[in-house]
């Protein structure tokens, strides 16, 4: 899934869409790619003189795919609801993202109850982890 696609599945648009492609998925399960790129926004003032990607970036790159995984399962889409991001758990950062990394993120899903979906996700550069996390979001419904 290209960047053209990901947008009908994401509500968010720069400098928040932070999932550039999928290369795969099954039915609870998820693999997409962030580019990490020193011409984002965040890097001007985050350690301007040492870029680090913001580790609530990373976290949020991660819920971002969970989310897609979501509307994929659901055959939803941010027009009829949005995944809300609730609670965080186990979040561990293992490693310094730095530009010109590409994070491969992969996400699960671990459990659903009613519109609560309960994600474990890791990102990884170069097949090391440097973030791991569980994710609590909620889906609701768009008001109109």
């Amino acid at each position: 899934m290209y960047i053209q696609d990901i947008v009908n599945y994401l509500p968010h648009r720069y400098p928040f869409l932070l999932v550039d492609r999928v290369l795969g998925y099954t039915d609870n399960k998820l693999t997409a790619i962030k580019n990490v790129t020193v011409n984002e926004p965040c890097f001007t003032g985050h350690f301007p003189d040492n870029a680090v990607m913001p580790g609530v970036l990373i976290i949020e790159s991660l819920a971002q795919a969970g989310a897609i995984l979501a509307y994929l399962i659901t055959k939803s889409s941010p027009k009829d609801h949005l995944c809300y991001l609730a609670s965080m758990d186990n979040v561990k950062f293992k490693q310094i993202v730095l530009p010109g990394d590409q994070l491969v993120l992969n996400v699960e899903i671990l459990n659903t109850k009613g519109s609560f979906w309960k994600v474990h996700g890791e990102a990884s550069v170069n097949g090391n982890v440097v973030c791991s996390l569980d994710i609590l979001s909620a889906m609701r419904k768009v008001s109109s």
